[in-house]
């Protein structure tokens, strides 16, 4: 049986479109969906102005049952499993998210909503996740689902394993949404402009070669391979235009770092974005 999807609830409009995307996606893989509200006591509030503990929890409990009817609202097949626990939102997060297929994220778990790597509660999450991580900016299907766009994965070949976990994720998301893989490798251009032509032919044959095997895996995805000098996040975030969903990697061998590209992709691609950590 596969793993439940898991989404942050805060209660914001950003984290209901979280909810949205999450339900989708548990409706289409035929899986559940765990909602997950942190609510750490603020003792350091004055008296006078701090909520009681009972008063406390009926808003947890209210703002949950608000957002599980949502998603039984989306997807009325979707089993649901509403959870609510004083801790912080970072560490409660990276918890679930471990035994989770998915943790999904609205924008405003990570401090804005023109961009999303700004909050500490995003930037912990998305640093220390062992599973990958989807993060959705506000609006998402408002008017229902939406027709899928192509997926647009970022992968550098330079690593041993060819981006297998990426390649991996990315293929197996293309199928079962039926929709398109572009697949992007990019590279600092030569200083040297009589080297270009041999250069893009190298990179090109190290691309078919990490993404054959996964072509072979996945024969219903429609690929393109696209091997391009540029700026790795410029390009990303470019591809981003019109795709259901771009996925950028992170190595878990720097620890709690998102590193540059992911960060750039996270702040300025307007569709969903799916972080995963690769060796």
């Amino acid at each position: 049986m596969s793993l439940p999807i898991a989404v942050g609830v805060d209660g914001s409009g950003d984290s209901m479109a979280a909810v949205d995307w999450a339900a989708d996606e548990a409706a289409l893989r035929g899986t559940s969906l765990r909602l997950v509200y942190a609510s750490r006591w603020e003792e350091h509030r004055l008296q006078g102005v701090r909520p009681t503990r009972e008063a406390q929890a009926e808003e947890d409990r209210s703002l949950l049952t608000a957002a599980e009817q949502r998603a039984r609202t989306r997807s009325p097949g979707v089993g649901t499993s509403p959870e609510e626990t004083e801790d912080a939102p970072a560490r409660l997060l990276v918890d679930v998210g471990s035994d989770s297929e998915l943790l999904v994220l609205g924008s405003s778990a990570l401090g804005s909503a023109s961009g999303f790597i700004v909050g500490s509660v995003g930037q912990e999450v998305v640093a220390d996740a062992k599973r990958p991580v989807v993060l959705v900016r506000p609006g998402y299907g408002e008017g229902g689902r939406p027709e899928g766009g192509e997926v647009v994965v970022g992968l550098d070949t330079g690593h041993g394993d060819g981006g297998g976990e990426l390649l991996e994720f990315a293929f197996d998301f293309a199928a079962k949404h039926d929709v398109p893989l572009h697949i992007l490798h990019t590279w600092h251009a030569p200083a040297f402009h009589h080297r270009e032509a041999e250069v893009r032919g190298e990179r090109e044959a190290e691309l078919a070669a990490a993404v054959r095997p996964y072509r072979d895996k996945f024969p219903g995805v429609e690929v393109t391979e696209d091997a391009t000098p540029g700026r790795p996040a410029d390009r990303l975030v470019e591809a981003a235009a019109g795709a259901s969903l771009v996925v950028v990697g992170r190595r878990a061998a720097r620890g709690s770092h998102i590193g540059s590209v992911a960060h750039a992709v996270l702040h300025h691609a307007a569709c969903p974005v799916a972080v995963v950590p690769h060796v």
